[in-house]
């Protein structure tokens, strides 16, 4: 058999595999389990903060209901003493092409934080199908919400 640009590079061990995975998903998690965690507690996060790093003008717009707006720039050891050192932060942007999320990830874990990004941000969350919330209050899933026709 000829090799392709599939098969050129082996494929890695079981374990490696494994190894890798598990910590992509340490870092990481993605629109459709933040919808499923905050569906069955009852429409908010439940063991986690959901964390819009945005502007505020662009929460207002539309922001995945549950979510609080805490721009990445505001983030401070001050600004998050509100929350127990062991609050699991997870993080979203406007999507795939902003890194406020990244940026977020870094400061709250600069500052010791346990901290997770949602993958796709309001672009994923859109993509699923996902209502969304308007305005300054957070929100909750289980409200009717804005039925996605985009992200804004």
């Amino acid at each position: 058999m000829h090799p392709n640009p599939v098969t050129q590079i082996p494929a890695a061990s079981s374990a490696e595999v494994l190894d890798h995975f598990t910590r992509r998903l340490s870092l990481e998690t993605d629109c459709a389990d933040v919808h499923e965690a905050m569906t069955q507690a009852g429409g908010l996060p439940a063991g986690f903060v959901l964390l819009d790093v945005r502007g505020p003008k662009a929460y207002a717009r539309s922001h995945v209901p549950g979510a609080l707006n805490l721009p990445h720039r505001q983030m401070t050891a001050e600004q998050m003493v509100s929350w127990p050192e062991e609050t699991l932060f997870v993080v979203y942007c406007a999507g795939p092409h902003c890194n406020g999320a990244d940026r977020g990830a870094m400061r709250l874990a600069q500052l010791g934080r346990p901290v997770k990004l949602m993958l796709g941000g309001m672009t994923g969350w859109a993509d699923e199908g996902f209502p969304y919330a308007t305005g300054e209050a957070a929100g909750s899933v289980l409200d009717a919400g804005v039925p996605v026709t985009h992200a804004a």
